[in-house]
């Protein structure tokens, strides 16, 4: 195993260790605020999350905060994905959403230094993308956020 997979290696642990934004907050009206909730389910090794968002009127992901249950690459994954996606206005959370996307189907060889510059953490689960039944694990969470922004309204808003 080469440095740079043992690095990620260790990213991805870390994350399913000690988890950002692990523990739903309730969501009180914010005057102006959008706030969204999805649970989402992977059937085939029965990893969930329930995830809440919360937008500005301005269109930032104000916070997100999530609980879940499976493997360590789905928490991780949305651990990772909560860091990188709060205080960013909802384009550039769409951007990153379809970086992630594209990362897992690069079949592990990445996207090159911009793409995974603008992933930081995420870009951990290169090598996750070699293995189509843990793509899933890890695009668990993007679906769990990508629903909560739908049902909040905020994308129809944009």
């Amino acid at each position: 195993m080469s440095t740079l997979e043992q690095m990620y290696q260790q990213v991805i642990l870390d994350h399913a260790k000690r988890p950002v934004g692990h523990g739903l907050v309730d969501l009180a009206a914010v005057e102006g605020h959008l706030a969204g909730e999805s649970h989402q389910v992977n059937p085939t090794c029965g990893d969930e999350v329930t995830l809440r968002v919360d937008v500005t009127p301005e269109g930032t992901v104000a916070g997100v905060s999530w609980e879940g249950q499976g493997c360590s690459i789905s928490q991780a994954s949305v651990s990772v994905m909560t860091s990188l996606v709060e205080g960013v206005p909802l384009a550039e959370v769409a951007r990153l959403d379809g970086l992630f996307h594209d990362l897992m189907s690069s079949r592990g060889k990445g996207l090159g230094d911009e793409a995974e510059d603008a992933l930081g953490d995420a870009a951990a689960f290169t090598g996750v993308s070699q293995y189509p039944a843990r793509i899933k694990c890890a695009l668990l969470g993007w679906a769990a956020l990508k629903d909560s922004l739908a049902r909040s309204g905020a994308l129809a808003t944009r």
